[in-house]
């Protein structure tokens, strides 16, 4: 049986009693002091296919999640309910929680979410999306790369390979453009192929888009609304973060990911707060 990737590990979580499962954040996927929050969209995302795997309706279509306080290395118990069942989609609901300071559980993630399934759907594309020219992977700067103060204590790097588009990579060496745009390619390091779980961590894979309009420094998810519109193919995944407002303290990050195929598999918009 072939070895478990360190991806699934991450999300992965087993049942502890009716609708409660249990998982791990460990520090391979910090930013800072925190979790990604791609990482923890996809445990939320998994442990509710788990709830709702019975209806017919395995893929994630659509997940809403509000980041109610930073996730941290340490056990984590997900609580899930199937909200409604339908002919085409259900509905559920799930929450991540940790324990406090004080042994109290705090909840970090709360998240509706629409399932269905992506084999299901019919094969008409209609769209004005295209992945943006930019060079191959090959010819992209590797995120490790980056100057070490760049990326001191983002752990998650070390997980992924992430290749950053040259022409919107100046922010790493102090010349940000101010278009407020990143592009970049990701793939697994150790071969995992895409899925939709992958899709929702690719994401909030990226690098703060902040980082292109000259702000430095953790920008912390309020809340992210992913879209995942086809399984994705096998291959590198395209991904395009941009952002048209910073304003008060927050921005929106609209992210657009693209298969090996060229096909728009994934979308998300969040709103983050930047650092004053």
């Amino acid at each position: 049986m072939p070895e478990q990737s360190a991806f699934d590990r991450a999300i992965a979580t087993h049942e502890s009693g009716p609708h409660t499962r249990t998982g791990e954040f460990t520090d391979d996927w910090l930013i800072g002091h925190a979790v990604n929050g791609g990482v923890a969209l996809a445990m939320a995302g998994s442990a509710l296919a788990a709830e709702l795997g019975g209806t017919g309706h395995p893929d994630p279509f659509v997940i809403s999640a509000y980041y109610l306080a930073a996730s941290s290395p340490g056990p984590v118990t997900v609580h899930t309910e199937t909200v409604r069942t339908g002919r085409q989609v259900a509905t559920g609901e799930v929450s991540l929680w940790q324990d406090g300071p004080e042994g109290e559980p705090v909840q970090k993630v709360r998240a509706l979410a629409t399932y269905g399934s992506l084999d299901s759907l019919p094969d008409d594309v209609r769209t004005a999306a295209e992945p943006p020219p930019m060079p191959g992977p090959e010819d992209c700067t590797k995120a490790l790369d980056a100057p070490a103060e760049a990326i001191r204590g983002v752990n998650i790097l070390h997980q992924l390979d992430l290749r950053i588009d040259p022409a919107t990579a100046g922010w790493a060496v102090g010349r940000p453009s101010g278009r407020g745009q990143l592009r970049g390619w990701l793939r697994m390091p150790d071969g995992r192929e895409p899925d939709p779980y992958l899709l929702l961590m690719a994401v909030d894979a990226m690098p703060p888009v902040a980082f292109d309009l000259g702000v430095t420094g953790w920008a912390p998810t309020v809340e992210l609304t992913a879209h995942v519109r086809a399984r994705p193919a096998p291959g590198w995944l395209q991904i395009v973060t941009s952002s048209r407002n910073l304003a008060g303290g927050f921005l929106e990050e609209d992210a657009d990911v693209w298969d090996s195929t060229g096909r728009l598999v994934a979308q998300a918009r969040q709103l983050a707060r930047v650092p004053g």
